[in-house]
């Protein structure tokens, strides 16, 4: 993993076998980031993208492997007890050129991965809302 800043933005360069989620996670620890939006493209070879089931209150994650063209990565960096936290959700090709997306769990890089994280000043905490069962902003 690489990265530079330029101002208030962040461009991570990632490479065959780095995964996304933790390295953005890992470049906000760095760098002290507690509100930016992010936003990438990138070739996977293994990622896992779902949706959340409002009823059950749950995640149902799906694993794909192959050839995925990440088309459209995009997401938030909050905090939550102190430590960075990403909502990202993630647009992706497969190989037959079929179109899937969801909520971004995990997803490791094949051929090369482009992020930009846009910093902000202040920060937003996530706190558990019980009455749906996710993770929400608290201003």
């Amino acid at each position: 993993m690489e990265y530079a800043k330029y101002g208030k933005r962040i461009v991570l360069k990632l490479g065959p076998g780095e995964e996304v989620v933790s390295s953005v996670i890992e470049v906000c620890e760095k760098e002290k980031i507690s509100l930016a939006s992010v936003s990438g493209i990138g070739a996977a070879k293994r990622l896992k993208a779902g949706y959340f089931d409002v009823k059950e209150k749950t995640y149902f994650v799906k694993d794909y492997a192959g050839n995925l063209e990440i088309v459209s990565l995009l997401g938030s960096i909050t905090h939550k007890g102190g430590k960075p936290y990403a909502h990202l959700h993630v647009a992706f090709a497969l190989e037959s050129g079929a179109l899937c997306g969801g909520h971004l769990s995990e997803a490791v890089i094949g051929g090369a991965g482009e992020i930009f994280i846009d910093c902000a000043r202040g920060s937003i905490a996530r706190v558990y809302d019980e009455t749906i069962g996710l993770n929400v902003m608290q201003f």
